[in-house]
Protein backbone atom coordinates (compact mmCIF):
# COMPACT_ATOMS: atom_id res chain seq x y z
CA UNK A 1 0.00 0.00 0.00
CA UNK A 2 1.36 3.38 -0.99
CA UNK A 3 0.87 6.11 1.57
CA UNK A 4 1.52 9.62 0.30
CA UNK A 5 2.35 12.35 2.74
CA UNK A 6 0.96 15.81 2.00
CA UNK A 7 3.35 17.76 -0.18
CA UNK A 8 5.09 20.90 0.99
CA UNK A 9 3.16 22.89 -1.59
CA UNK A 10 -0.10 21.43 -0.31
CA UNK A 11 0.71 22.42 3.26
CA UNK A 12 1.72 25.90 2.06
CA UNK A 13 -1.59 26.30 0.21
CA UNK A 14 -3.43 25.25 3.35
CA UNK A 15 -1.53 27.81 5.43
CA UNK A 16 -2.24 30.49 2.83
CA UNK A 17 -5.95 29.72 2.91
CA UNK A 18 -5.96 29.86 6.70
CA UNK A 19 -4.18 33.23 6.63
CA UNK A 20 -6.66 34.57 4.09
CA UNK A 21 -9.62 33.43 6.19
CA UNK A 22 -8.14 35.00 9.32
CA UNK A 23 -7.53 38.27 7.49
CA UNK A 24 -11.09 38.35 6.17
CA UNK A 25 -12.45 37.59 9.64
CA UNK A 26 -10.42 40.39 11.25
CA UNK A 27 -11.37 42.85 8.52
CA UNK A 28 -15.02 41.87 8.83
CA UNK A 29 -14.90 42.42 12.57
CA UNK A 30 -13.47 45.91 12.15
CA UNK A 31 -16.00 46.78 9.44
CA UNK A 32 -18.87 45.43 11.52
CA UNK A 33 -17.88 47.69 14.39
CA UNK A 34 -17.54 50.71 12.12
CA UNK A 35 -20.91 50.13 10.46
CA UNK A 36 -22.66 50.72 13.76
CA UNK A 37 -21.67 54.33 13.22
CA UNK A 38 -21.28 57.18 15.69
CA UNK A 39 -25.05 57.51 15.90
CA UNK A 40 -25.24 54.30 17.89
CA UNK A 41 -23.01 55.78 20.57
CA UNK A 42 -25.47 58.64 20.99
CA UNK A 43 -28.49 56.37 21.27
CA UNK A 44 -27.10 53.87 23.76
CA UNK A 45 -26.27 54.71 27.34
CA UNK A 46 -24.20 53.35 30.21
CA UNK A 47 -22.37 50.10 29.54
CA UNK A 48 -23.58 49.75 25.95
CA UNK A 49 -22.52 53.30 25.12
CA UNK A 50 -19.12 52.74 26.67
CA UNK A 51 -18.49 49.52 24.79
CA UNK A 52 -19.65 50.83 21.41
CA UNK A 53 -17.77 54.11 21.82
CA UNK A 54 -14.62 52.28 22.88
CA UNK A 55 -14.81 49.97 19.86
CA UNK A 56 -15.33 52.87 17.47
CA UNK A 57 -12.77 55.27 18.85
CA UNK A 58 -9.55 53.61 17.58
CA UNK A 59 -10.94 53.39 14.04
CA UNK A 60 -12.45 56.89 14.00
CA UNK A 61 -9.08 58.62 13.67
CA UNK A 62 -6.75 57.71 10.81
CA UNK A 63 -3.65 58.57 12.86
CA UNK A 64 -4.70 56.13 15.61
CA UNK A 65 -5.69 53.46 13.09
CA UNK A 66 -2.48 53.39 11.05
CA UNK A 67 -0.27 53.44 14.15
CA UNK A 68 -2.06 50.43 15.63
CA UNK A 69 -1.85 48.51 12.36
CA UNK A 70 1.85 49.43 12.26
CA UNK A 71 2.49 47.78 15.64
CA UNK A 72 1.25 44.43 14.34
CA UNK A 73 2.99 44.91 11.00
CA UNK A 74 6.36 45.71 12.61
CA UNK A 75 5.97 42.75 14.96
CA UNK A 76 5.36 40.46 11.99
CA UNK A 77 8.38 41.91 10.23
CA UNK A 78 10.57 41.28 13.28
CA UNK A 79 9.25 37.74 13.68
CA UNK A 80 8.93 35.66 16.83
CA UNK A 81 8.70 36.58 19.69
CA UNK A 82 8.10 40.23 18.69
CA UNK A 83 5.12 39.27 16.52
CA UNK A 84 3.19 38.61 19.75
CA UNK A 85 5.16 40.64 22.29
CA UNK A 86 4.55 44.02 20.63
CA UNK A 87 0.77 43.59 20.09
CA UNK A 88 0.45 42.48 23.73
CA UNK A 89 2.61 45.29 25.11
CA UNK A 90 0.73 48.05 23.30
CA UNK A 91 -2.81 47.39 24.66
CA UNK A 92 -1.55 46.75 28.20
CA UNK A 93 0.36 50.02 28.38
CA UNK A 94 -2.37 51.83 26.46
CA UNK A 95 -4.84 50.84 29.19
CA UNK A 96 -2.59 52.59 31.73
CA UNK A 97 -2.54 55.67 29.52
CA UNK A 98 -6.33 55.47 29.35
CA UNK A 99 -6.50 55.65 33.15
CA UNK A 100 -4.36 58.79 33.05
CA UNK A 101 -6.76 60.30 30.54
CA UNK A 102 -9.81 59.38 32.59
CA UNK A 103 -8.13 60.97 35.61
CA UNK A 104 -7.48 64.15 33.61
CA UNK A 105 -3.77 63.92 34.41
CA UNK A 106 -1.85 66.47 32.36
CA UNK A 107 0.17 64.95 29.52
CA UNK A 108 1.47 67.53 27.05
CA UNK A 109 1.86 67.10 23.28
CA UNK A 110 -0.51 64.14 23.13
CA UNK A 111 -1.76 64.93 19.63
CA UNK A 112 1.78 65.36 18.34
CA UNK A 113 2.96 62.13 20.01
CA UNK A 114 0.12 60.12 18.44
CA UNK A 115 1.03 61.45 14.99
CA UNK A 116 4.75 60.91 15.67
CA UNK A 117 4.06 57.26 16.52
CA UNK A 118 2.84 56.68 12.96
CA UNK A 119 5.90 58.48 11.55
CA UNK A 120 8.38 56.47 13.65
CA UNK A 121 6.71 53.08 13.28
CA UNK A 122 6.24 53.61 9.55
CA UNK A 123 9.91 54.51 9.18
CA UNK A 124 11.01 51.47 11.19
CA UNK A 125 8.97 49.21 8.90
CA UNK A 126 10.24 50.92 5.75
CA UNK A 127 13.88 50.68 6.88
CA UNK A 128 13.44 47.09 8.14
CA UNK A 129 14.85 48.13 11.51
CA UNK A 130 15.61 45.19 13.80
CA UNK A 131 16.44 46.47 17.28
CA UNK A 132 16.60 44.14 20.30
CA UNK A 133 13.17 43.06 21.54
CA UNK A 134 13.34 45.18 24.68
CA UNK A 135 14.01 48.34 22.66
CA UNK A 136 11.19 47.56 20.24
CA UNK A 137 8.83 46.97 23.17
CA UNK A 138 9.97 50.21 24.82
CA UNK A 139 9.29 52.21 21.65
CA UNK A 140 5.82 50.70 21.35
CA UNK A 141 5.08 51.22 25.06
CA UNK A 142 6.06 54.90 24.97
CA UNK A 143 3.65 55.62 22.14
CA UNK A 144 0.94 53.43 23.70
CA UNK A 145 0.80 55.78 26.72
CA UNK A 146 -0.19 58.69 24.48
CA UNK A 147 -2.71 56.69 22.46
CA UNK A 148 -4.37 55.45 25.64
CA UNK A 149 -4.35 58.92 27.15
CA UNK A 150 -6.11 60.33 24.09
CA UNK A 151 -8.75 57.59 24.29
CA UNK A 152 -9.28 58.22 28.01
CA UNK A 153 -9.72 61.96 27.54
CA UNK A 154 -12.50 61.43 25.03
CA UNK A 155 -14.74 59.20 27.14
CA UNK A 156 -18.30 60.13 26.12
CA UNK A 157 -20.73 61.43 28.72
CA UNK A 158 -23.02 58.78 30.25
CA UNK A 159 -20.67 56.01 29.09
CA UNK A 160 -19.33 53.34 31.43
CA UNK A 161 -15.52 53.84 31.74
CA UNK A 162 -14.74 50.13 32.15
CA UNK A 163 -16.82 49.12 29.12
CA UNK A 164 -15.23 51.94 27.13
CA UNK A 165 -11.76 50.73 28.08
CA UNK A 166 -12.59 47.14 27.12
CA UNK A 167 -13.96 48.38 23.81
CA UNK A 168 -10.89 50.32 22.75
CA UNK A 169 -8.53 47.54 23.87
CA UNK A 170 -10.46 44.96 21.80
CA UNK A 171 -10.56 47.25 18.75
CA UNK A 172 -6.83 47.88 19.14
CA UNK A 173 -6.17 44.14 19.23
CA UNK A 174 -8.11 43.66 15.99
CA UNK A 175 -6.08 46.40 14.31
CA UNK A 176 -2.86 44.77 15.50
CA UNK A 177 -4.11 41.49 14.04
CA UNK A 178 -4.72 43.20 10.69
CA UNK A 179 -1.12 44.41 10.75
CA UNK A 180 0.18 40.92 11.57
CA UNK A 181 -1.81 39.40 8.73
CA UNK A 182 -0.52 42.01 6.28
CA UNK A 183 2.96 41.13 7.50
CA UNK A 184 2.49 37.51 6.40
CA UNK A 185 2.86 38.77 2.82
CA UNK A 186 6.63 38.61 3.47
CA UNK A 187 6.48 34.89 2.71
CA UNK A 188 6.14 35.73 -0.98
CA UNK A 189 9.01 37.16 -3.07
CA UNK A 190 7.35 40.54 -3.58
CA UNK A 191 5.82 40.58 -0.10
CA UNK A 192 8.63 42.42 1.64
CA UNK A 193 8.32 45.26 -0.83
CA UNK A 194 4.59 45.50 -0.14
CA UNK A 195 5.23 45.55 3.62
CA UNK A 196 7.83 48.30 3.26
CA UNK A 197 5.45 50.27 1.03
CA UNK A 198 2.84 50.00 3.79
CA UNK A 199 5.43 51.38 6.19
CA UNK A 200 6.05 54.33 3.87
CA UNK A 201 2.29 54.98 3.61
CA UNK A 202 1.88 54.83 7.40
CA UNK A 203 4.77 57.24 7.85
CA UNK A 204 3.25 59.58 5.28
CA UNK A 205 -0.07 59.64 7.12
CA UNK A 206 1.79 60.34 10.35
CA UNK A 207 3.71 63.22 8.76
CA UNK A 208 0.48 64.82 7.61
CA UNK A 209 -1.11 64.65 11.07
CA UNK A 210 2.09 65.81 12.73
CA UNK A 211 2.32 68.90 10.53
CA UNK A 212 -1.43 69.50 10.96
CA UNK A 213 -1.05 69.35 14.74
CA UNK A 214 1.36 72.30 14.54
CA UNK A 215 -1.01 74.21 12.28
CA UNK A 216 1.20 73.87 9.23
CA UNK A 217 -1.44 71.97 7.22
CA UNK A 218 -5.25 72.26 7.17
Amino acid sequence: MNLRLPSLKGRQRGADRATTRAFIAALAAVLTVSLHGPASAHVESGTAAGLVSGLLHPISGLDHLVAMVAVGLWGAQLGSPAIWALPITFPLVMALGGLLGLGKVGLPFTEQAVALSAVVLGALILLQARPPLWIAALVVACFAIFHGYAHGLELPHAADPLAYGIGFVVATGLLHLCGILIGTLRRWPAGEGVVRACGAAIGGVGCYFLLASFGLLP
